[in-house]
């Protein structure tokens, strides 16, 4: 267990951090559906928190996670110490898989909070009043 926390930040705040560390990895948590035809940021990872069409969490999420980051990162690197900026649809699955992240020693996580659609408005659509496709940050759709 560690004493670090979730660090909670908008889309826009998110982009500047890519832009200025280096080190610093986007994890999409969505569904691989989502990611591939609602669209992700761009250079975005994608490791599904959960799957359809049961739901059940990913059990080898952490592990995965580290997978990655050695490989971008290489072998040598102090991975938990590594930024980790992670997104959903709307800020709450992409929590949950934080705390996970948190709960394994990772120091660096952030919590995109809007996630990449966004909340929904008053006639339940989504990136119409905020989110990383609502802000026109970068981004991609298969």
């Amino acid at each position: 267990m560690t004493d670090c926390a979730i660090n909670h930040v908008t889309p826009p705040e998110a982009w500047e951090i890519l832009q200025t560390s280096p080190d610093a990895a986007l994890l999409d948590v969505r569904t691989s559906i989502e990611f591939e035809y609602v669209g992700h940021p761009m250079n975005a990872v994608n490791i599904p928190w959960q799957e359809a069409p049961d739901w059940s969490v990913n059990q080898d999420f952490v592990d995965k996670v580290r997978q990655m980051l050695a490989a971008r990162m290489g072998s040598e690197a102090d991975i938990e110490a590594l930024p980790v900026l992670i997104i959903c649809r709307s800020g709450k699955r992409s929590l949950v898989a934080a705390e996970a992240l948190l709960k394994s020693g990772f120091r660096k996580v952030y919590n995109i909070e809007q996630g990449f659609e966004g909340d929904r408005d008053g006639a339940e659509h989504r990136s119409t009043i905020n989110g990383w496709r609502y802000q026109n940050l970068p981004w991609e759709q298969s």
